[in-house]
């Protein structure tokens, strides 16, 4: 590394930046916007080598493929803790304290990264951005207050919400779930919280609002009325789709499927889990789903399973694009860069026409070990890179045709004759049974 690189990785390392600061100062020094450069070389890693936002393919830019977003939590609240050891990451512009102050100054923080990053869109939990009260008034007052400046941000940038969702698993009170917990009090009080959400929602011009069920599961079936809880569950989102209508709040609702962790079993297991459950109590036409594919692989499936599945069912509504270590048994949220993941991911998305209003959100962390505030930009940087390649790939294999020729050629015997009564479900026992006799003689 050249000396002036590593100048401009000392300064970004945070040891002598401010702690506090106006609204107007530069958080991330020595860090311009984030330019195309594809003939970059290895060692030049604050450029795109693949990511042109303008380039089109297909009819459209590379920005309307990808609708790329940043995560709150991971990339702005993200402490590096883990089960093991005690949290690494301590970023120069958060004091630790959960005021309202120190929100809004990691908020200015987070669009400043937005805006360099060059991306369009953001997602949050309310409790990331916006400390919570000793009561659910004071609580809302905060959110307000700070929901007030991400408007002001939004407006002076550009950058649009893709989603917000709902903390509805870290506090307590649901370490027995929220939707599906067994004490009604708490089912209220979550059902409180997500219409402060759904407000919050309509406020900032979300384009989705997500549901994850962190704890929306059993531990043991012992213990558990497993219909009770999904018939509770199916009727909080009735009431949020009923809210959702009555405030004119235009944005799609999406459940986010995982199987398992922190629960034994979640009961939002995988894709075709939650369209069972959905259609079973008449949700379908008012959900779609959010795949995160690191949960996918968690459920025993392929990276790209959930996605394709929710798209031929017509509900794949977003992606938390991120990924997993095959070789680990849990949820690591690692930046997507295998090629092959990405090519597959928008495969389906080209497929389908497109992702909108849902995006490619990188529900991602930088490892515990990496605590330069430059790694936050190379792990984007590498993962956007990651899927316009993807997008490339994925479009020479859709104009070119031979893959989707092959699966036509596979079922062609469902085209004609009694392959064509079982396609339609016209066909009969007795005339299946007439068909194999007559083939045989």
């Amino acid at each position: 590394m050249s000396q002036g690189s590593k100048a401009k990785r000392a300064r970004l390392s945070g040891e002598n930046a401010p702690r506090n600061g106006g609204d107007s100062e530069e958080f991330f020094k020595g860090v311009g916007k984030i330019e195309y450069k594809p003939n970059a070389g290895p060692t030049d890693v604050l450029c795109f080598k693949h990511y042109n936002a303008k380039e089109v393919i297909n009819g459209r830019t590379m920005e309307d493929w990808l609708r790329f977003s940043v995560v709150y939590w991971h990339t702005f609240r993200g402490v590096g803790l883990d089960p093991f050891g005690a949290p690494t990451i301590n970023r120069p512009w958060d004091d630790g304290s959960e005021s309202v102050e120190n929100a809004k100054r990691r908020l200015r923080v987070a669009f400043e990264f937005f805006s360099k990053l060059g991306v369009k869109y953001w997602t949050f939990h309310d409790r990331d951005i916006s400390p919570e009260g000793a009561t659910l008034e004071e609580t809302n007052r905060n959110l307000d207050e700070i929901t007030d400046l991400a408007k002001e941000l939004m407006a002076q940038t550009g950058v649009k919400l893709l989603w917000n969702t709902c903390n509805l698993f870290s506090h307590p009170r649901y370490m027995n779930g929220a939707a599906t917990n067994p004490d009604a009090h708490v089912v209220a009080f979550a059902a409180a919280q997500v219409k402060k959400g759904l407000e919050v929602g309509k406020k900032l011009g979300a384009e989705n609002f997500v549901f994850w069920g962190g704890r929306e599961g059993y531990m043991s079936l012992l213990n558990t009325d497993v219909l009770a809880e999904l018939t509770h569950a199916a009727n909080f989102f009735k009431m949020a789709v009923d809210y959702k209508k009555k405030i004119g709040f235009q944005g799609q609702l999406l459940i986010e499927p995982k199987p398992k962790e922190p629960t034994r079993h979640q009961y939002d297991y995988d894709a075709m889990t939650v369209i069972g459950f959905l259609k079973h109590f008449g949700l379908a036409d008012d959900f779609k789903i959010n795949v995160e594919p690191n949960h996918t692989m968690l459920a025993g499936h392929p990276y790209e399973h959930d996605i394709v599945l929710a798209s031929k069912f017509g509900m794949l509504g977003s992606v938390d694009s991120n990924t997993g270590s095959p070789d680990l048994g849990w949820d690591t949220d690692q930046f997507p860069m295998d090629v092959r993941d990405t090519t597959l991911v928008m495969k389906a998305v080209i497929e389908q026409g497109g992702l909108a209003p849902g995006g490619l959100n990188f529900d991602a962390k930088v490892r515990r070990e990496s605590t330069n505030l430059l790694d936050m930009f190379i792990a984007h940087i590498g993962a956007m890179d990651s899927f316009a390649r993807g997008l490339r790939c994925a479009a020479k294999l859709v104009s070119e045709g031979a893959m989707a020729k092959m699966v036509e050629d596979r079922y062609r015997s469902f085209t004609a004759g009694i392959g064509a009564k079982i396609a339609k479900g016209t066909a009969t026992l007795e005339e299946c049974e007439v068909w194999k006799i007559q083939m045989n003689n």
